[in-house]
């Protein structure tokens, strides 16, 4: 795939900084004491920033950072060379926590929400990613909203993006997210991926890939994004639009955590589509990159040669 690509911009609205730790076991009662932590900035556009970068692409991240917490996640950014650009907000950036108990692989994550919001801050940071948007590029709003940001922001950027003419792609959870599916906007997000907690919301099940782009082509029918991708766990990623559907099969890999896998196939797949590849080209490189994240430890995201190595063995298909 030629290396010359489209401009990227992703924002990221509630950063966290990621800190996973091994434990000999977890408990109640006992103090447990755990190995050293292994520090990492996160948030869902973060995330997809460090993955394109680990595919030899390049990205602009846009994040909200605040307090002491934000600066180190800033730092740990720059340190990775991630072009960031940092609207520092009031409060301080939240923290997860990661701890995998080592005597059966068990992994429990601690999500904590992020500060709150009020309009003057919500208003700055519309303004500010506004006078970012890229020309013609593609724009990629991935993770939670933090307390007090309106559910309606992503359809807000799309608008403004809209204007730009950029792409909009969208992985996000929550309020946010029902306003997205409930709501079909004027200009709807060039994509919107689905993962299987969200089709578990929406069903109550998670789906086959066939009942998987039934369910993204009743979306899109119903303008809620120009194309859907939804994850099938195992299984793969299914991508419908009006004119196709398609799905991609993984191989097998030993799976040592899921955590990333998400923000990799994200990463992936944007950085196809900047690059100018098809749409089926996009949904094999970032099933890729999703398979490659599986198989690191903790909260770490796909590496390039694993990426490579796995790319030929995803297989996509019409469906």
């Amino acid at each position: 795939m030629p290396t010359q690509q489209d401009t990227i911009l992703t924002i990221t609205l509630n950063p966290a900084l990621d800190l996973s730790v091994d434990a000999p076991m977890v408990q109640p009662g006992p103090k447990i004491r755990v190995a050293q932590p292994i520090t990492e900035a996160g948030g869902g556009g973060l995330n997809v920033s460090r993955a394109i970068l680990r595919l030899d692409g390049h990205s602009r991240a846009f994040a909200a950072l605040g307090g002491l917490t934000g600066a180190r996640v800033a730092e740990l950014l720059r340190a990775e060379g991630v072009d960031l650009t940092n609207l520092e907000i009031a409060g301080e950036t939240r923290q997860n926590v990661s701890v995998t108990d080592i005597r059966d692989g068990g992994q429990y994550r601690f999500t904590l929400p992020g500060p709150e919001w009020d309009a003057t801050q919500v208003t700055r940071f519309q303004d500010a990613v506004t006078a970012s948007l890229p020309s013609e590029g593609l724009v990629v709003l991935s993770g939670s909203q933090p307390p007090g940001v309106p559910p309606g922001f992503p359809s807000h950027l799309v608008a403004c993006a809209a204007r730009m003419r950029a792409r909009v792609i969208i992985d996000t959870s929550g309020p946010a997210l029902t306003t997205l599916m409930e709501s079909p906007a004027t200009h709807p997000p060039f994509m919107l991926r689905l993962d299987e907690t969200e089709v578990r919301g929406l069903r109550g099940e998670a789906l086959d890939p066939p009942a998987a782009a039934d369910l993204a082509g009743g979306l899109v029918g119903r303008g809620v994004a120009r194309m859907l991708v939804v994850a099938c766990g195992a299984a793969g990623s299914v991508l419908v639009t009006a004119q196709e559907r398609l799905h991609c099969t993984p191989p097998v890999v030993k799976v040592r955590s899921k955590v990333g896998a998400g923000d990799s196939f994200t990463a992936g797949f944007t950085l196809a589509l900047a690059r100018r590849a098809s749409f089926a080209q996009a949904l094999q490189l970032g099933t890729a990159a999703a398979a490659a994240a599986v198989m690191t430890e903790s909260t770490a995201l796909c590496r390039g040669e694993d990426v490579q190595a796995l790319l030929p063995q995803c297989r996509v298909t019409e469906i």
